[in-house]
């Protein structure tokens, strides 16, 4: 007869007091072991809340600052306690001003606080130079008469708007337009209107748009090449993140702290860029409504004076770029 042969490993160890006493001991230490994870989760969820509170409670503080100090700049007296408490801190010297813009709607998307501020100056000329007809999606005609519907209501004359409507420079992001013809346009307009101030996008171009980048580079080569006649002055608009972009106007205090030089709009100002933004109907699909409401854009604008060093520096950046 065959006998089963067991493998001593698999025999159960005998129940002994030593054995009870380990077992116990395993599990005491596995019991507290979870107690410890537990207290621990416990208080960093009692943490977090608190943290959310405090954070909670420092954005409401910030919000209800940024609405009293927007209240307060358009109090005539404001200036009286500080001179930075004004609406509208540009140079008065500026009396012949050019945007050069990318696309029609660029005007009202993105420039519509200082046009609207220039634009009630008694002695300032603003004059518009668009580079494109905005034919990415075979309107361009349409586009070509929103535009000059838009700034009828921005109160810009029908004969200080120019549309370059070239081959060369298509509406399309995926097509870089050569800087010597930007230069062209640009220098074109700047020597026969006899500008004083040019207003243009930054190198990230608000929204990294590739045709509104491309400006700024063009823009800046002839500043350092020294084209344009002297005392003519660059600002560009301030690019911010995505979360300042569509904070609306609770992005006031810190575009006050970081800039010098802003454009900021009441609210009846604000609903007229609104209009003039809605004047581009071919444009107005379900982000670009949203945009005009949450927009700081639509609101604030903050602009850097560039100054032949700021020039230089961002051509060697733009080289070293192309070049790795």
């Amino acid at each position: 007869m065959n006998e089963a042969i067991t493998s001593p490993s698999s025999s159960p160890l005998p129940s002994t007091p030593a054995n009870r006493h380990e077992l116990a001991l395993n599990q005491s230490q596995s019991f507290n072991l979870s107690e410890i994870i537990f207290k621990v989760y416990n208080q960093a969820v009692c943490h977090s809340f608190d943290a959310l509170e405090h954070i909670v409670v420092c954005i409401g503080f910030y919000a209800i600052l940024c609405l009293i100090v927007y209240i307060l700049i358009f109090r005539k007296w404001a200036t009286l306690w500080n001179r930075n408490a004004t609406n509208v801190r540009f140079p008065n010297t500026c009396k012949r001003v050019l945007f050069i813009t990318a696309h029609p709607d660029d005007e009202s998307m993105f420039f519509g606080p200082t046009i609207v501020s220039l634009t009630k100056r008694p002695d300032c000329h603003v004059y518009i130079l668009c580079l494109s007809n905005g034919n990415h999606g075979k309107l361009g005609h349409q586009r070509q008469r929103e535009l000059w519907d838009a700034c009828k209501i921005l109160q810009i004359p029908a004969e200080n708007i120019t549309l370059v409507n070239a081959t060369l420079l298509p509406d399309d992001p995926t097509v870089t337009w050569k800087p010597q013809i930007i230069a062209k346009q640009i220098l074109k307009q700047v020597h026969s209107l006899d500008i004083d101030t040019i207003i243009t996008f930054d190198r990230d171009g608000v929204s990294h748009h590739a045709n509104h980048c491309a400006i700024f580079y063009s823009s800046i080569s002839i500043y350092v090449a020294n084209l344009l006649h002297e005392g003519c002055r660059l600002f560009t608009l301030d690019s911010v993140n995505v979360c300042r972009k569509y904070s609306f106007l609770f992005d006031l205090l810190l575009s006050m702290t970081l800039s010098n030089t802003w454009c900021i709009v009441g609210l009846t100002d604000f609903c007229r860029i609104q209009k003039a933004m809605r004047a581009h109907h071919s444009q107005m699909v379900w982000f670009r409504r949203l945009y005009i409401i949450f927009s700081r854009y639509m609101i604030i604008n903050t602009l850097r004076e560039i100054q032949l060093s700021d020039a230089e520096l961002e051509m060697q950046i733009d080289s070293l770029q192309k070049s790795n």
